[in-house]
């Protein structure tokens, strides 16, 4: 006789961080999310209308993965899709709160993005829009990261790949509590 299935319930993914809060608090701010669960390296956003939210955990051996990856590098293991209705105001929204887009875009309705400490992420219209992808130039993206920097908020490339020329980042207490 075969074990019945329990009632299983996705309650939420969870992404990998250096400091969950922050984390937690570009997609607070990317989604309009708030917080239902908050306490020392872990962070939960449920959306308003109900259903599965996102958890994030602080670990501190956390190494972002390499999109797209080539042999040897460190993997995605998953990554996010947000349908959005203006592709190209939803890409202005997630740079102005801290996210890069990818330099491959694989396809013209998608926009690959990478939140501040590197996890994939896309953007995509539910409907085919004709052509090849709007250019996203390397001076638009510049002049964004000078706006986050202005305002004090840490881009992808300082919390990947710190500049060694720039200012010691503060350091982070340890969470002891904090495994992964």
């Amino acid at each position: 006789m075969a074990t019945p299935r329990p009632s299983l319930t996705l309650s939420s993914t969870v992404l990998d961080a250096p400091d969950a809060a922050e984390l937690a608090g570009f997609y607070r701010r990317l989604l309009g999310w708030e917080p239902v669960q908050e306490e020392p390296g872990w962070v939960k956003l449920l959306p308003p209308g109900g259903g599965s939210g996102l958890g994030f955990q602080t670990s501190e051996p956390y190494v972002p993965p390499v999109w797209p990856a080539s042999p040897g590098d460190q993997l995605m293991m998953l990554h996010l899709d947000f349908e959005v209705a203006d592709l190209e105001t939803a890409v202005a929204h997630a740079v102005a709160e801290g996210a890069r887009p990818a330099e491959f875009q694989p396809q013209h309705d998608v926009r690959v993005m990478f939140d501040p400490v590197g996890h994939p992420f896309c953007l995509f219209v539910n409907e085919e829009a004709p052509g090849e992808p709007p250019a996203i130039s390397p001076e638009w993206v510049a002049e964004q990261t000078r706006e986050i920097a202005g305002q004090g908020r840490v881009t992808a490339q300082d919390a990947v790949a710190p500049d060694p020329s720039g200012p010691a980042a503060p350091a982070r207490r340890a969470e002891p509590d904090a495994q992964p």
